[in-house]
């Protein structure tokens, strides 16, 4: 089975306090663990001063830890990672999304959207957006362009943010509907 085909299943339980793992064709799909905080914020920000993701701190990862998911390689690396971060029962957020430099170009991308779908199917979301100046990789997974303007809450938290965000480059917004 290809690593982008988009199939996902559930491996066995893990006895864990967090969730059991999962695939995505060939590659492990993990719930982030507090082990991974500082990687998590450290490949986050690598991007930030590109305005490719936000700035995270550790104690933003630390609350919304239960929304990340990360790819480790066999020495337990973070690779990649994603997050969600939810707006309303129906409407939920891609953020964070960032694959290390010497992983680049590996399909990776593609799997860590992937899971961030089936997660937020698992919780309900009827609607995932995301905010990315990657417009190829978002519409080849099937993801429709679209404005930020008909999300007033995003605008909101970028303005509580910082009022620079809703101006670097130009963003696209894209929205996917998730059926369950």
């Amino acid at each position: 089975m290809s690593a982008l085909s988009g199939v996902v299943d559930r491996e066995e339980d893990v006895p864990s306090r967090t969730p059991p793992a999962f695939r995505v064709g060939e590659v492990t799909v993990h719930h982030a663990e507090e082990r991974d905080i500082p990687s998590i914020v450290a490949l986050n920000n690598l991007f930030a001063p590109d305005g490719l993701t936000l700035t995270r701190s550790p104690d933003f990862v630390t609350q919304h830890l239960q929304d990340y998911q990360v790819v480790r390689d066999e020495t337990g690396r973070i690779l990649g990672q994603v997050a969600l971060d939810e707006y309303s029962p129906s409407l939920v957020e891609l953020v964070s999304l960032a694959v290390a430099p010497d992983q680049q170009s590996r399909g990776l991308g593609q799997v860590l959207i992937t899971a961030a779908e089936h997660l937020a199917r698992e919780r309900g979301h009827e609607e995932l957006f995301a905010i990315s100046l990657a417009e190829a990789l978002f519409l080849r997974m099937g993801y429709t362009l679209t404005s930020i303007e008909i999300y007033p809450e995003k605008i909101a938290r970028y303005r509580s943010i910082s009022r620079s965000e809703l101006s670097i480059g130009r963003k696209f917004c894209f929205t996917k509907r998730l059926r369950p």
